[in-house]
């Protein structure tokens, strides 16, 4: 996966957290307190997600260039 559609994924997802919550506490919360709090659970789940999606493949493409390594990038000391 590129960079690019991992950054699009990452927003969609954030944004898709962010209309959750509004959502939830300010239309559904009137109907059903249940419906909101779940919704928020499902909100609250989607940050972690959206990061992992966001750096999934992201150190393949690294090694993948010929560029270094982590383990070969020299330390500096203080």
């Amino acid at each position: 996966m590129d960079q690019a559609t991992r950054r699009r994924t990452y927003f969609v997802l954030m944004g898709t957290c962010v209309v959750l919550i509004v959502l939830a506490w300010n239309v559904v919360r009137l109907w059903s307190t249940t419906a909101a709090v779940v919704m928020s659970v499902v909100a609250a789940l989607l940050p972690p997600a959206a990061a992992v999606v966001a750096n999934r493949g992201a150190l393949d493409a690294f090694d993948r260039s010929g560029a270094r390594t982590r383990d070969e990038v020299p330390r500096r000391d203080r």
